[in-house]
């Protein structure tokens, strides 16, 4: 019987694949034998083995049981599942699902944790035309928009302040019933009882006190840190002298941008003015 080669270092897929089959061989089992151990077929083992299958959270924790590693399977799992995320950006995922409270300023699309599926499909299949990342990298990118979202509905939910420039909710993306559809999102966000929305209009001009998108975390034990990014990757801070700043400077913003009612009143008016 012909084996597949693996190349390990051409992708984690393929890295995971080539774990999972010397794992198998070093324990002299047969893929049926590996199938009976996880629960799945000896066919799922084979695609997985041979990079055909991208492995699933469950199929990766179920290997981790039968080859007793502990969770090595599962962290070969989050490298294929964060593939296409800025490097950065899923360690600054896991502060976000914990953090009490969570202030975040966005230019020119929508942030993520606000994003219609839709939407997140929209600027995914962008990207994909663009060549920037794969069919699959892109549902995984639009999977994650949906699990950073649960977060706000947790049993302890984070205080979220949002502001927005302008030019997010005036710039198209997807044609007009896709940014209806958003931008009713929008209202429905700044209604919820642990938010707060406001819009930074273009006349703020010089006042505004950021050029760039920025996240600012307070963690449960009342810790800092923010987050930013550049094109090729994320910048996660937690030193206090560098988050201190920005945090006065969020302030700041906030001051000068309109208020929650004047927000939702800017974007029913513009909503008016979608067909």
């Amino acid at each position: 019987m012909n084996v597949k080669e693996l190349n390990p270092e051409s992708s984690p897929q393929a890295a995971f694949g080539a774990r999972l089959r010397s794992s198998r061989k070093a324990q002299g089992w047969t893929q049926d034998e590996l199938g009976e151990r996880m629960g799945y077929s000896s066919t799922h083992i084979s695609s997985v083995e041979t990079g055909r299958k991208v492995p699933t959270l469950p199929f990766s924790r179920s290997a981790d049981r039968a080859f007793a590693t502990g969770d090595a399977f599962e962290r070969e799992w989050r490298e294929i599942r964060h593939g296409s995320l800025l490097e950065g950006f899923p360690e600054f995922l896991g502060h976000e699902g914990r953090a009490a409270e969570i202030r975040l300023y966005e230019v020119g699309v929508m942030p993520g944790l606000l994003q219609t599926q839709e939407y997140a499909s929209v600027l995914a299949e962008s990207a994909v035309r663009r060549g920037a990342i794969t069919p699959g990298q892109a549902n995984e990118r639009v999977s994650l928009v949906a699990e950073r979202q649960a977060s706000l509905i947790r049993l302890s939910s984070p205080l979220v302040f949002v502001v927005l420039d302008e030019s997010c909710i005036r710039r198209p993306i997807g044609g007009p019933g896709v940014m209806d559809a958003q931008l009713e999102r929008l209202e429905e966000f700044a209604e919820l009882p642990n938010t707060v929305l406001q819009i930074a209009e273009f006349a703020l001009g010089e006042r505004r006190p950021f050029d760039l998108p920025i996240t600012l975390l307070t963690l449960p034990d009342r810790s800092l840190m923010s987050y930013a990014e550049s094109a090729q990757r994320g910048y996660l801070e937690r030193e206090s002298t560098a988050v201190l700043p920005a945090l006065t400077a969020y302030h700041q913003l906030q001051a000068e941008a309109l208020s929650q009612a004047a927000s939702v009143a800017m974007i029913r008016t513009l909503r008016k003015g979608t067909p």
